[in-house]
């Protein structure tokens, strides 16, 4: 896999500030939450939790193996969420925008607007 001139590096998220500020608070935020109201949406919750697990080899990972040179790597799942996760919004940007740009945008016209409203309309 080497000879390409790059190798996949792991991100190891549960050592970002992120991912720790997450999970020392969330049981905490969602006690409080339920505590005031009726709690936070079930959504968000999910994309909570997923978002712990996203990177993290004891969630689940694939074994990927190079046919040429046989060496192998461990590749975490991800959680494909798109509220709090920045590797899995990041990546849907990046599509997103190879979508339009190959896709969209050369056959079809279009022109940019930028609308803005009075802070009390907003």
């Amino acid at each position: 896999m080497e000879e390409r001139g790059w190798a996949y590096r792991r991100r190891q998220p549960e050592g970002t500030v992120l991912y720790e500020a997450v999970r020392e608070n969330l049981a905490t935020l969602l006690a409080e939450a339920s505590d005031v109201g009726r709690g936070l949406p079930r959504n968000v919750e999910r994309d909570l939790a997923r978002y712990l697990e996203c990177g993290v080899l004891v969630h689940g990972f694939a074994r990927v193996r190079c046919e040429s040179c046989k060496d192998e790597l461990l590749v975490a799942f991800s959680c494909k969420g798109r509220g709090v996760c920045p590797s899995c919004n990041a990546k849907r940007a990046q599509v997103t925008a190879v979508h339009l740009v190959e896709r969209v945008l050369p056959h079809v016209p279009y022109r940019q607007w930028t609308l803005s409203f009075p802070h009390r309309v907003r």
